[in-house]
């Protein structure tokens, strides 16, 4: 399960998404803080048909965590070559054109 929210703004979809177990969590390293808090995540919670839907319809995608970078990647969205790791915890931005 995973934990969403999706942005419409000037006709570009924005998605948060995250593995469902590290809401609420606060990830550091160095100077940089990754609050991955409710109010930029947790519009609904999903299941991995309707996550695969939402990374092929989105502009602009947040991700963080293992299993939604793995689902992104298998789906041909994204590559392992473009996450990096706070406290452990992969993360991925993805721009498409």
């Amino acid at each position: 399960m995973f934990s969403a929210r999706l942005i419409n703004h000037s006709d570009t979809l924005m998605l948060n998404i995250c593995d469902a177990d590290l809401l609420g969590r606060t990830l550091k390293r160095d100077n940089f803080t990754l609050k991955i808090s409710e109010k930029c995540y947790a519009e609904k919670v999903v299941d991995k048909e309707e996550a695969k839907d939402l990374l092929r319809r989105s502009n602009n995608i947040n991700m963080v965590g293992k299993e939604i970078i793995s689902l992104s990647a298998n789906i041909g969205i994204g590559s392992q070559e473009g996450v990096k790791e706070i406290d452990g915890v992969p993360f991925l931005l993805v721009f498409k054109m």
